[in-house]
């Protein structure tokens, strides 16, 4: 099966739902309502939930009530697209004077002009302009 090809016995899955297990739910939705600029939509002593754009939601968890128990964490990342480079560096430059831990200084890749920075839990956040070319794919994949 080829990765264009659907599976016709099931009814295709959208993507509605990010979750990260974290410490301090508390914390982590003042961390990210601060990033975001806007107050998260449910928010309990184990669980704090934002609109994150495009219809996807984005959920901190408690590792220490999630169910069932979370084991260590794995490598990933969250993305957020910006409109070019200097709106990467504008935004690197916000974050890096707010504190977050950068783990990787604006630079150009292949896909764009990126860096990544470091919420308070590890999870990796990062910010990207694609390429031309691959901002109308990305474009597409998202319509």
């Amino acid at each position: 099966m080829t990765a264009t090809q659907t599976v016709t016995n099931t009814a295709a899955l959208a993507l509605d739902f990010v979750l990260l297990y974290v410490d301090s739910p508390a914390a982590s939705a003042a961390f990210y309502a601060d990033l975001l600029g806007r107050p998260p939509v449910e928010a309990s002593p184990t669980f704090a939930m934002f609109k994150a754009g495009n219809g996807l939601m984005l959920g901190l968890w408690s590792r220490h009530t999630v169910e069932p128990a979370s084991t260590a964490p794995g490598g990933g990342e969250i993305a957020f697209t910006v409109a070019d480079e200097a709106a990467v560096r504008d935004l690197h430059a916000d974050w890096s004077a707010r504190g977050l831990t950068i783990l990787q200084q604006p630079t150009a890749m292949d896909f764009g002009h990126t860096f990544v920075a470091q919420d308070p839990d590890g999870h990796r956040l990062r910010v990207f302009a694609p390429n031309q070319g691959e901002e109308a794919q990305s474009e597409q994949v998202r319509s």
